[in-house]
């Protein structure tokens, strides 16, 4: 049975989906997402996410074209209609379709594009976080308002087929020498005396809703934290490294340009966080 996905107020098979050649996220990639991890039919984190949603939006101005408690119930309606354990739900809304290519906004009386499906995907027992990912370093070509959750993607995608052709799992991006963050996560290195570093937020890096989560359990459990920004021979040269994304949760990073960390394995900071906070995230389920 294929998926059932949400466009425009309908509930409709994916093979019946269709979006107008005109829509703006198709000709201008001028849209907004979000991706919502879902672990035992629960969808997590969603009020962060929503949060993060509202401000992308009102930073290149459109505005939500529903209620918060209406996008909620869109959420449940599709992991129940599709029977969703585990995995993700992808929301875009875009600027919607003006009935021809102009630069220029439409009229406020456009109305938005907004569609939503599910993906099934392992979370809690990944086999990727199990073995941890090797990363390679590219420059960051990006615009330079990556706190704004565009669907510009691009660039990262080049970035993760730059990885790809090289044997290795993921990119790093790299601006005037130190990291910004991975191409679709953020990224963290462990000192070998323990601190955790991770760039600090900016226009330069998207505020990961779990970035914020996991930086609250370090805290909590009494980690030491810096928030600057890091070079890839620092990372190359730490004990260990990690990402954090929606649905990545945390995964362990066990190589860097080639230079193996915590012995080719995931570390033990990376392994406790993610336990912890994939506990902490199942009980706040919603």
């Amino acid at each position: 049975m294929s998926r059932i996905v949400y466009v425009n107020g309908n509930y409709i098979p994916e093979e019946e989906a269709t979006v107008s050649v005109f829509d703006r996220g198709f000709l201008f990639a001028d849209g907004i997402y979000e991706v919502t991890a879902v672990v035992d039919g629960r969808i997590l984190e969603f009020d962060g996410h929503i949060a993060r949603l509202k401000r992308s939006l009102g930073e290149v101005g459109m505005e939500m074209p529903v209620s918060e408690e209406e996008l909620l119930a869109i959420h449940r309606e599709l992991v129940s209609r599709n029977d969703l354990a585990e995995g993700g739900i992808y929301l875009q809304i875009t600027r919607g379709n003006p009935g021809d290519r102009d630069f220029v906004y439409p009229a406020k009386d456009v109305p938005q594009t907004m569609v939503l499906f599910t993906q099934a995907k392992t979370l809690v027992d990944s086999p990727v976080a199990a073995k941890g990912i090797k990363v390679i370093a590219v420059p960051d070509i990006r615009w330079g308002r990556r706190d704004i959750k565009t669907v510009q993607l691009l660039a990262p995608s080049m970035a993760k087929m730059a990885a790809k052709a090289e044997g290795k799992d993921d990119a790093w991006l790299v601006q005037d020498g130190f990291v910004t963050e991975g191409s679709s996560c953020n990224a963290y290195i462990v000192t070998k005396e323990g601190t955790i570093i991770t760039r600090n937020l900016s226009n330069s890096i998207l505020p990961g809703i779990t970035r914020a989560s996991v930086l609250k359990l370090v805290e909590e459990t009494g980690m030491t934290l810096e928030e600057r920004a890091f070079t890839i021979e620092e990372a190359k040269n730490a004990a260990e490294a990690f990402i954090t994304a929606a649905t990545t949760f945390v995964c362990p990073v066990v190589e860097i340009e080639g230079v193996e960390l915590s012995g080719g394995k995931p570390g033990p900071v990376a392994t406790r966080l993610k336990d912890v906070y994939i506990a902490e995230a199942r009980k706040a389920g919603i």
